[in-house]
């Protein structure tokens, strides 16, 4: 599965409804963790690999900066219409 966009990955989350047993913040890290190790492996493409994580670390520094409430709020397909 292929991610491209920011609003992807906060939908993506979103429909996991994993609840309150994972923040957010929690489910970037480890996605943005096992990309780097896919990096690694030279049977994979690199390119969608880094443009993955060049997303998941846009997502964690919006939610450094405003916080999670707001982050999903922002990119929640629900909320935008």
């Amino acid at each position: 599965m292929v991610i491209d966009t920011t609003e992807e990955y906060v939908d993506f989350f979103i429909n996991l409804n994993m609840g309150k047993k994972v923040s957010l913040l929690s489910f970037v890290n480890n996605e943005r963790m096992v990309l780097k190790q896919k990096l690694s492996n030279k049977v994979n493409s690199k390119e969608p690999i880094k443009k993955g994580i060049n997303i998941l670390e846009i997502l964690i520094s919006e939610i450094s900066k405003i916080g999670e409430t707001e982050v999903l709020k922002k990119y929640d397909k629900k909320e935008r219409i």
